[in-house]
């Protein structure tokens, strides 16, 4: 159990009542993303410490509302990284008082990065100061820094055009990676979220680029590395890490690079484990953070990336005893943090829906560098069904998240499927 200073409770709430008539119900902490996995996750470990909770999205669908420690879901109605959002986001803020933030999107970080003087006036921000934080959130300052210090960086050069594509190929080759430098981009009006790409030719090449710096964001155009995917997640604050935590990725969506589906602890690699923690003190990147790598074919460890907000599969690790999402509100609130000093190794996590979604994808792409033959593919997929393990969303003390979760996915997923038979068989008689 978490505890609070009465006085400081008392403080908190005196300085964030807010006008006459507006209901007022304290919470110690209000979960950002509410639909994201990792939110899921932070409701269910700070609920079950003690801590009254409130979660806020925007989305229809949102498991975390369901769950059985939340105490206030508020659901806006506005666009999230606007105006209209952060509106929200204060009256939520003032309705329950909360001591401590955390958020878990992008989209929301670079808002909460915009407005933080404004906001911390009445909470405290669970993410990492500036300029750590930008630092963080910028793959070419992160990997500068990273070959600074000796780790290794995979090869790749700067693109801010399409002029540079031919360049580009001629220095790096193919199959390569198109990376946006920073994932969130601010555009005219409104943000944009930006993800990687593989290309295997020039006019993939080409069109990649062009997609990517329409909104005036800058590209890495990388090598292409194929080998096992390891993350290190860690806890640092006051100069001091305060628990690590290591595990791999078996499968991701999409296939080549993305979220992790399929996942297990493991112990820390001597090799990695140092060098993360290398990284993150040389950023003085406070907070939670998960420093992702990708092996070559030689078992050589590449820098790909900092991840500074809870990760999406950060659930193996509270599975396996490191309640990052615990340490992060200790932390955030000017608490004393919890040490962990070690864990269990061997635990298997699936995310099913993804997992079903990258084994697709995977089918789609036969042939493409990385891609196993289908019948591996599909042979990986089912052994994985068979292999006793945990499943994101699945709590046996707090159901009901699952049950929403399983219900949007076969709404969605089972309605999109028969509106394209429709559709095909619509043009066959048209």
């Amino acid at each position: 159990m978490v505890s609070h200073s009465t006085e400081a409770k008392s403080a908190q709430q005196e300085k964030r009542t807010p006008d006459a008539g507006v209901a007022l119900r304290h919470c110690d902490v209000l979960v950002l993303d509410a639909r994201l996995r990792q939110s899921l996750v932070a409701v269910r470990s700070l609920g079950s410490h003690g801590l009254r909770v409130a979660a806020l999205d925007s989305a229809n669908a949102v498991p975390a509302f369901s769950s059985r420690w939340c105490q206030q879901p508020y659901r806006c109605q506005a666009v999230e990284a606007t105006e209209s959002y952060l509106t929200a986001l204060i009256d939520a803020l003032d309705r329950t008082g909360a001591s401590a933030l955390i958020a878990s999107s992008d989209s929301t970080v670079a808002l909460l990065r915009l407005h933080r003087e404004q906001l911390e006036q009445r909470v405290h921000i669970a993410l990492a100061r500036e300029p750590a934080l930008g630092v963080a959130i910028n793959k070419e300052q992160t990997l500068e820094i990273a070959g600074q210090l000796g780790l290794h960086v995979p090869r790749g050069v700067l693109v801010t055009s399409a002029s540079d594509v031919a360049p580009a190929l001629q220095e790096i080759g193919l199959p390569a990676v198109v990376k946006p430098v920073e994932s969130w981009i601010w555009g005219a009006q409104h943000g944009i979220r930006v993800a990687s790409q593989l290309v295997t030719t020039a006019d993939e090449a080409q069109h990649a680029i062009e997609e990517l710096t329409a909104s005036g964001g800058t590209v890495l155009f990388q090598q292409f590395l194929t080998g096992k995917r390891e993350a290190i997640s860690l806890m640092y604050a006051h100069g001091e890490f305060y628990a690590r935590f290591a595990q791999w990725a078996k499968r991701t969506d999409p296939p080549l690079g993305g979220t992790s589906v399929l996942r297990q602890s493991i112990a820390i690699p001597a090799d990695i484990g140092a060098q993360a923690e290398r990284l993150v003190r040389a950023i003085d990147l406070e907070g939670y953070s998960e420093v992702e790598f990708r092996r070559d074919s030689t078992g050589k460890p590449y820098l790909m990336e900092i991840n500074p907000r809870l990760s999406a599969s950060v659930e193996i690790a509270v599975r396996s005893g490191v309640d990052f999402p615990l340490l992060l509100y200790q932390w955030a609130n000017g608490e004393r943090i919890d040490k962990v000093e070690s864990y269990r190794t061997g635990t298997w996590m699936r995310f099913f829906k993804g997992d079903l979604m990258a084994t697709f994808a995977s089918l789609q792409q036969r042939g493409r560098p990385g891609i196993a033959h289908p019948a591996r593919v599909l042979f990986d997929f089912g052994i994985s069904c068979v292999i006793p393990m945990a499943y994101d969303y699945v709590n046996w003390q707090d159901p009901a998240p699952a049950f929403i979760a399983t219900t949007d996915f076969t709404r969605t997923w089972l309605g999109g499927a028969i509106k394209k038979r429709l559709s095909r068989t619509r043009r066959m008689f048209s």
